[in-house]
């Protein structure tokens, strides 16, 4: 049951929406299901007498009755409440409960309190409701709704376990602020995908991943096309930014700015400047990396936070984490059209994982941050060849991370960091079969094509190695390929036997969703191998040349006294 507060100014707005027959005519038979007082509710939607008008007098009573100078500017207390997809349909006594309880909760109308605020719940569809309120009590006083949001759904949990719902995970303030309602329609109108409060989020994310400075981070906003203000102090120090779509205006046609703290938590300008110090990065000018070199030197900050994930140490581990939502930034960022949505929600999702009380370590994620500053200065990658081989090896890690972070978040009761980071796995799931599949398949050609004893000594090895795997590896997915990746490293020079078992020793593999996956990528790193083999084809015999027939010797003719021969 999700619950979300706005205010308003316009009493009469709000009931004429919530009446009407919606955006799309979704609307269906709105009535009042529970109100401060029912008889003195008149219910444009059963009553063919009553009026929105009346409706609106009724509920601005108490703030009308106040001398204009004493009324406050937004006045209007909105509050959709709906069920998750998937529970049972409440009935309107239900949702009267909920609403009861709701404004209790709040603060909005105490239960007894006969001078609270005036409010209704009108329902227009089977799933919600919306909780309508004027922001005055009838005494004249303000209520006191102070953090209503967080008391709200504190209530709706509540509601949830009495009413036998599905029970949604808790929140703890670090999540960032939700776009309103009128944020989402105006989105809908303008033809944009998402509320601008949400792309911004993104590119600010985006541009803070791999930063040297805050003078770089401010040059990305500005490089990526957004509106950027900056708030400064007398003595010309910067206190503050702010942010704004090009085409996101008012009706003033004044841009729409959002500050960091509005779009999260930590993307405030003293956030981002601890960030920044923790995790100072050198700011040399190197030779630009190829896309896929800076992908595989991602794969041993990755292979090192996964291991971190695991330990006690709080403020080592919240360090990880933020370095991981910027590596997962710059990949979505520099990623081909195939993969880049799957990244993208990667992304968003994970770095709700990243926000938690505790405070990350100094310094902890720096090499995670210089992997991602590495992979955005290579580029865009292809998303074939090499490029879409060392993708793969660092999306399969990823995968490891994310669960990692699942774990811990798990661990420590953070059940909506802990459901972002299971989210953002399994997009990365999502991705990593998208890119691995042209190079498993090479792998797997060159497996098939392989001698019969040579396969076989390949297969013992692994299964004097892993005994405890051997079946499930011969059952999984990637089989092959595994069989292929051991005759590579044995070309190149490498143990099979020894090799196997470095690879092993790293990291566990009962978390892996693919166990031959996992080894492939950890062999062909250790190595040095080409994470995108070229195919091999069957060698095809020498053509031999049919012998040229025996010709006779040219001829000579004397050139007559006195003429020269024709030239050539």
């Amino acid at each position: 049951m999700v619950p979300d507060i706005s205010t308003g100014s316009r009493t009469y707005g709000l009931l004429a929406y919530l009446y009407g027959p919606g955006r799309r005519d979704e609307h269906q038979d709105p009535h009042i299901v529970a109100a401060w007082e029912p008889l003195l509710a008149p219910d444009p939607g059963r009553d063919p007498a009553a009026t929105l008008k009346q409706l609106t007098d009724r509920l601005d009573l108490p703030v009308l009755a106040l001398p204009a100078g004493r009324r406050p500017a937004r006045h209007v207390w909105h509050c959709p409440v709906r069920t998750a997809p998937g529970d049972r349909l409440l009935s309107d006594a239900e949702w009267g409960e909920v609403a009861r309880r709701i404004v209790h909760a709040t603060g909005i109308a105490e239960a007894g309190d006969d001078q609270a605020c005036r409010w209704i719940a009108v329902r227009h569809a089977p799933d919600h409701i919306h909780i309508a309120a004027t922001l005055k009590r009838q005494d004249g006083r303000s209520p006191r709704h102070h953090q209503d949001a967080i008391r709200a759904q504190a209530e709706c949990r509540r509601i949830e376990a009495d009413f036998g719902l599905q029970r949604l995970n808790s929140g703890d303030q670090t999540a960032a602020q939700r776009p309103t309602s009128a944020e989402r329609s105006k989105a809908e109108r303008a033809g944009r995908a998402e509320p601008s409060r949400e792309t911004l989020r993104e590119v600010v994310r985006q541009a803070l991943a791999g930063a040297a400075d805050e003078g770089e981070f401010f040059a990305r906003l500005t490089a990526a096309g957004l509106r950027v203000e900056k708030r400064i102090a007398p003595s010309g120090d910067t206190l503050g930014y702010k942010v704004a779509l090009p085409a996101d205006r008012n009706r003033a046609g004044e841009p729409v700015w959002f500050s960091g703290s509005k779009l999260a938590p930590d993307l405030s300008l003293p956030k981002i400047r601890q960030r920044l110090e923790a995790g100072a990065l050198d700011t040399e000018e190197e030779p630009r990396p190829r896309p896929a070199t800076a992908r595989r030197d991602a794969v041993v900050p990755a292979v090192r936070a996964a291991a971190v994930l695991d330990q006690d140490d709080d403020g080592k581990v919240v360090g990880q984490l933020v370095g991981t939502g910027e590596l997962l930034d710059a990949l979505a960022k520099t990623a081909p059209a195939t993969t880049r949505r799957e990244l993208s929600q990667a992304a968003r999702a994970f770095e709700r994982a990243t926000r938690t009380h505790e405070r990350a370590a100094r310094a902890d994620h720096r090499a995670l941050r210089s992997a991602a500053r590495g992979v955005l200065r290579a580029g865009d990658a292809l998303g074939r060849g090499e490029d879409g081989g060392t993708t793969a090896m660092v999306l399969s890690t990823l995968v490891l991370v994310t669960l990692a972070a699942a774990r811990w978040h798990s661990a420590h009761g953070h059940t909506q960091q802990a459901a972002a980071a299971r989210q953002a796995a399994q997009h990365l799931r999502t991705a990593y079969q998208t890119t691995a599949a042209q190079p498993l398949k090479a792998m797997r050609h060159h497996a098939q094509r392989l001698p019969g004893p040579v396969r076989d000594q390949h297969s013992i090895t692994v299964t004097a190695v892993l005994p405890e795997y051997a079946d499930r590896l011969r059952q999984e997915t990637g089989w092959d390929a595994l069989i292929a990746t051991l005759d590579h490293a044995q070309a190149a020079g490498h143990d099979p036997t020894t090799l196997l078992k470095t690879v092993v020793e790293q990291r566990e593999l009962d978390t892996a969703d693919n166990v031959n996956d996992v080894l492939i990528w950890r062999i062909r790193h250790t190595t040095g191998l080409p994470t995108s083999p070229k195919p091999t084809t069957t060698p095809r015999p020498a053509r031999t040349r049919a012998p040229k027939p025996t010709e006779a010797p040219a001829r000579t003719i004397p050139t007559p006294p006195g003429q020269r021969r024709p030239r050539r």
